[in-house]
């Protein structure tokens, strides 16, 4: 057969192929320029770009800044150490160490599971210090965080995050988190329906995208917190609103859910 009669629109499969593709795009367009800004106001409030990134978890800009600059960078930009900072030396983990003896009363000795503050232990490195840097600069109100946190230098940040990072991730203390189908569901695969995106595309399970926590372990209360806060408009540190995004369309239920399954899970 020639390639002109299988490009022919008088070939019926090709026909159906091309009305085929041409019905998905029109659909496509519909849901995604009609359908979900009418459902969700603050879906394209910010422009096309801003929703394109939010949609595949990327930043709109990026921060690249070297150690010791002055001033904070923006919380809705992605903040990445230093080449240096990301292959930590004994030293910088030293350092680390010293400045984290006023951290344990609230996030633990090592791996210890705390109820009400994070789990630090084993988290990113970059983690820790976007989070610092946000405390610093106001992006996450905090009434603890900022008085200890604030005169520390950007060196101190790298140091305390390099030791925090280079320890062990806690066991898991809290169980039975899994077993729900539903929730299991809604971490893997999310809601496209209702702007729903999978945690684990984001959160190291599938995929990580910048500064994005791993979750595994940490309390279920200080989790389920959290995503209130994102819920309601609290917590506004969230990378192109991502989070918020996301906690505002889930139910109470799921919240509870999704963080006993976290919690559970090494």
């Amino acid at each position: 057969m020639s390639d002109e009669r299988v490009f022919s629109f008088r070939n019926r499969w090709f026909t159906a192929s091309v009305g085929s593709t041409v019905a998905i795009a029109i659909v496509g367009i519909l849901i995604g320029f009609i359908w979900l800004p009418s459902q969700h106001a603050d879906f394209t409030r910010d422009g096309l770009w801003a929703t394109i990134c939010r949609a595949a978890g990327a930043p709109q800009s990026w921060y690249s800044g070297a150690p010791d600059i002055e001033g904070t960078p923006p919380s809705n930009v992605i903040v990445l150490p230093p080449l240096r900072s990301a292959r930590a030396d004994a030293v910088s983990i030293g350092r680390g160490a010293t400045l984290a003896q006023n951290c344990s009363m609230c996030h633990g000795v090592q791996s210890v599971v705390m109820v009400t503050a994070p789990v630090l232990a084993g988290q990113y490195a970059d983690v820790i210090y976007k989070e610092l840097r946000d405390y610093q600069s106001g992006a996450r109100p905090n009434a603890i965080m900022p008085p200890i946190i604030r005169h520390l230098t950007d060196r101190d940040l790298h140091d305390l995050a390099a030791y925090y990072a280079s320890l062990p991730r806690p066991i898991p203390v809290e169980s039975g988190g899994t077993e729900d189908r539903a929730i299991r569901k809604l971490v893997n695969d999310g809601d496209p329906m209702r702007n729903i995106a999978p945690c684990a595309a984001c959160h190291g399970e599938r995929d990580r995208k910048g500064s994005a926590p791993w979750l595994g372990g940490q309390s279920s209360v200080y989790l389920a917190a959290q995503l209130k806060l994102f819920a309601n408009g609290q917590r506004r540190n969230d990378v192109n609103e991502q989070m918020r995004n996301v906690a505002r369309n889930m139910t109470p239920e799921e919240i509870e859910g999704v963080a006993k399954y976290y919690a559970a899970r090494p």
